[in-house]
C-alpha cells in the first residue's frame, strides 16, 4: 500500500506504479485526510481518484473531528486524549526566541502519529484484523513511503513487524526536483503543496500561495493562529504561540516575495514536510 499525501513525491510515486516504474503494483493507497488541508489538495485527490489516472483504488481516513477543531478546542481547555492534535507551533515566551515546541496531546504524541495511527488502523481492517487482535508477528503489509533524496533524514522503520516501509524514491535516487520533472515529462499537473492550512512548517511562498489561491483556507489559518496565541490550556505551556515563524500574527506578516523587496530567491522555499506528515 501507498501512504498518500497527494504532494508531489506521493503523487509521482503513485504514478510511477501506475505506468510500471516502480513494482509490485500497489494493491492500494491510503490518504490520512486532517479535515484541514487546503481545497486544492482535495481537488487534486478527486483526480487521483477520478477511476482513469489510478488502477487501484485509494482509501481516504480521517480521525474524528477536524485537526484544526481541536486545536481551537484545546485552547479552551477541553481534555483532548486520544485525540493527536498537536502539531509544534512557534512559542514566545520561556523557550528561545523562534524555536518550535512539539505540542503534545495528553498522550503525548505529536500530529505526525495522528496521521500513522489513522492509517494503521485502515490496514488493519484491510489485513482483517479484529478489534483488538494483535499484530501478526511476519510482515503482511508493505508500506510504500513519498521520501525524496532531500528528505532521507525522515526515514523511519516501521515499529509495527507486520508492516515493512519501503522508500522507492529513495532506492531510484529520486529527488523532489526529479519527481516534479517526471511529472511533467508525463504530462500530469504539478500537485499542490499537501500540508494543513495552518502548518508552521510553511515557507513564505506557501503562505503567500495559500492566501492569494484559497481565501477560504487562509482565514481559517488566521484564526487557528489567533486561537492559539495565549497557549493551549490542556498542555500548561507557557508563552504565545503562533503558526508563522516571525512570531507575528499571521495577518500581519509581510509576505511579500524576495523580488519584491529588491533581493534574490535562491531556493524557492519548497516544504521538506518536517511535520512528519
Amino acid at each position: 500500500m501507498i501512504s498518500l499525501g497527494a504532494g508531489v513525491q506521493s503523487t509521482a510515486m503513485a504514478l510511477m506504479a501506475a505506468h510500471g516504474e516502480i513494482t509490485p503494483m500497489p494493491d492500494c493507497a491510503i490518504f490520512a485526510d486532517t479535515g484541514d488541508e487546503p481545497q486544492r489538495v482535495y481537488d487534486h485527490l478527486a483526480w487521483l481518484m477520478s477511476g482513469n489516472v489510478l488502477p487501484f483504488p485509494v482509501h481516504i481516513v480521517r480521525a474524528a473531528g477536524r485537526l484544526g477543531e481541536e486545536i481551537i478546542k484545546a485552547t479552551r481547555g477541553e481534555s483532548l486524549r486520544g485525540s493527536h492534535a498537536r502539531p509544534p507551533f512557534y512559542v514566545k515566551g520561556i523557550y528561545p526566541a523562534g524555536s518550535t515546541v512539539p505540542v503534545l496531546d495528553d498522550d503525548g504524541n505529536q500530529v505526525g502519529e495522528r496521521v500513522r495511527d489513522t492509517i494503521q488502523k485502515k490496514v488493519r481492517e484491510l489485513i482483517n484484523l479484529r478489534p483488538r487482535q494483535q499484530w501478526p508477528k511476519e510482515v503482511r503489509v508493505h508500506q510504500w513511503i513519498g521520501i525524496s533524496t532531500d528528505e532521507a533524514v525522515r526515514m523511519k522503520p516501521s515499529r509495527i513487524p507486520a508492516i515493512q516501509a519501503r522508500w522507492p524514491l529513495i532506492e531510484r535516487r529520486l529527488s523532489r526536483s526529479d519527481c516534479k520533472l517526471w511529472l511533467q515529462r508525463n504530462g500530469y499537473p504539478e500537485p499542490p503543496k499537501s500540508a494543513c492550512t495552518f502548518c508552521p512548517y510553511r515557507s513564505d511562498d506557501q503562505w503567500r500561495w495559500l492566501r492569494d489561491t484559497d481565501p477560504v483556507a487562509w482565514q481559517y489559518a488566521i484564526e487557528v493562529d489567533r486561537a492559539i496565541r495565549p497557549g493551549l490550556r490542556s498542555d500548561a505551556l507557557q508563552g504565545e504561540l503562533y503558526v508563522h515563524r516571525s512570531m507575528i500574527p499571521l495577518e500581519e506578516v509581510d509576505l511579500s516575495t524576495a523580488s519584491e523587496r529588491g533581493q534574490p530567491d535562491l531556493f524557492g522555499d519548497e516544504c521538506e514536510g518536517m511535520c512528519g506528515v
